[in-house]
């Protein structure tokens, strides 16, 4: 047997202006053929996807791999060339049983709302019915009765910050073995609650979120079940699919398929009003940062890179710097300040205007006299398991410039997100030799930063990726939809 490994992701934020192109693909990956190999022992699910058809003695194919840091809309030109990119390379791979799918689910493009549907669908009429096509999803995803057709089975990863995407690529790939070998017939149904769960909710080891997944084991128990996943959602893709979802995959069933879906839903719609956002507002959090011990993480939510924001944010760095508090840490998307600490060099004295320079939404740029302590290549390892399964990163040349007053900015020349830890160690920076460290996340650093911070703060700032979904101007969600329309009512299709 002989299984493809296709895999186009990316998580679009189409309040972001600029488009993805794709050069972005191809800095951060853009992989064709038996290039995809290299992520074979990664923690990532197509490092499961090998390692599970490895098991079952089932040849894996490698077809495409490629991914976009979370950024705006997949520009037309883009969007053409990957699915042209997509045939071509299924054309080189001649003969497949099946297919092994990766898609994120909340990819937008210029010219279509729901790509991971399009592209699947486009994936699916490539094969006869009786080729499965099973694949995994990102949780954050916008699920579409388009991609639960293209498929027979979709499985998204259990856990936020995402530390089980290898084992989900592991599950994908066993069911692709028990159904090639005739042992299972998958068959998914969804329900779509029209609800918007509020991204500070969604830590899953938390409530309400761990009772969902508490509902979703003891349905596992029942026979046939083969799978079930919750679609948390990604709000900041303005489009009509955003929102809640569950799937459920039994064996062979669709009708029974549906009505546990339809059970699962109703749960989940039942609890709506524990998934709205509580939130801190930016003053408290600092007022918190001034009175209790460090080392404190201040999760930035506005300017959350893993949700395609800029990363130059500096409202919470100005105000640390304002009052005072510190030692305190902030890493920066800007280039422009790079260039300029390059040139001076190491140990230089420099007056910069850091941050601010992509847009209004997230702070002017922070005024200070700052020494250059620093300068690096960016470059940096993470061996251990953490969100998003990758282990090498490039946030390309990198300068580390300190203020006399005890604020340390770390600067970067790449758009990053705060997965990792080693982004500053690897550089010479101590976490805890700081009162204050600000990622600029909501639950994705919470693996990295947990093991050195006494707390945890959410920030409610605004921006992009702001947790107060009011403040964003939707033009193409469902409606009436919860909590925006607070009088919504739901009952899911039979």
């Amino acid at each position: 047997m002989r299984v493809g490994i296709v895999s186009l992701m990316h998580e679009s934020n189409t309040f972001l202006r600029a488009p993805t192109t794709i050069a972005n693909f191809e800095q951060d990956q853009l992989l064709r053929g038996e290039e995809v190999r290299r992520l074979e022992g990664s923690h990532h699910e197509i490092g499961g996807f090998f390692a599970g058809l490895k098991e079952a003695e089932i040849e894996a194919v490698p077809v495409l791999a490629a991914r976009a840091i979370p950024s705006g809309r997949i520009s037309a030109a883009t969007f053409r060339q990957m699915i042209g990119m997509m045939h071509s390379q299924l054309d080189l791979a001649d003969r497949l049983d099946g297919v092994l799918v990766a898609p994120h689910g909340a990819a937008v493009s210029e010219v279509e709302f729901d790509v991971d549907g399009w592209w699947l669908e486009e994936l699916r009429c490539r094969f006869p019915a009786n080729v499965p096509i099973i694949g995994t999803l990102d949780p954050h995803g916008n699920l579409s009765p388009k991609m639960i057709g293209a498929t027979d089975a979709l499985i998204a990863y259990r856990t936020n910050p995402h530390l089980d995407q290898r084992e989900r690529g592991m599950q994908a790939a066993q069911l692709m073995a028990r159904t090639l070998r005739g042992e299972a017939r998958p068959t998914q149904a969804a329900a779509f609650p029209p609800m918007a769960i509020n991204i500070e909710r969604q830590r899953t080891s938390e409530s309400p979120c761990l009772e969902q997944h508490q509902f979703a084991d003891a349905m596992l128990k029942r026979p046939k079940v083969l799978a079930n996943s919750l679609m948390l959602g990604f709000p900041y893709a303005d489009v009509p699919e955003m929102g809640s979802a569950v799937i459920v995959v039994i064996d062979g069933d669709r009708a029974e398929a549906q009505s546990l879906a339809n059970e699962w839903g109703e749960f989940l719609w039942s609890r709506r009003e524990q998934f709205v956002g509580k939130l801190t507002a930016v003053s408290d959090a600092i007022e918190f940062a001034a009175t209790h011990d460090g080392p404190i993480c201040l999760l930035d939510m506005g300017d959350n890179v893993g949700g395609g924001s800029p990363g130059d944010g500096t409202i919470l760095a100005r105000e640390l710097n304002a009052r005072g508090i510190g030692p305190a840490f902030v890493c920066l998307f800007d280039p422009e300040a790079v260039a300029r600490a390059e040139t001076a060099g190491s140990a230089s004295n420099l007056h910069f205007a850091l941050g601010g320079k992509t847009d209004s939404l997230h702070g002017e740029p922070l005024e200070a006299d700052f020494r250059v302590a620093s300068l690096h290549d960016g470059t940096f390892e993470e061996p251990v398991v953490r969100h998003g399964g990758y282990q090498s990163f490039d946030q390309g040349r990198t300068a580390v410039v300190q203020t006399d007053s005890g604020l340390t900015i770390m600067l970067t020349s790449r758009r990053v997100p705060p997965f990792s830890l080693r982004q500053i160690t690897a550089f010479g920076v101590d976490p805890a030799a700081f009162r204050v460290l600000v990622a600029k996340g909501v639950h994705a650093p919470v693996a990295a930063y947990a093991p050195v911070c006494k707390h945890l703060l959410r920030v409610n700032t605004p921006g992009v990726t702001t947790a107060d979904l009011s403040r964003l101007e939707f033009q193409h969600r469902r409606r009436p939809m919860f909590p925006f329309e607070l009088e919504t009512t739901w009952k899911p299709e039979k």
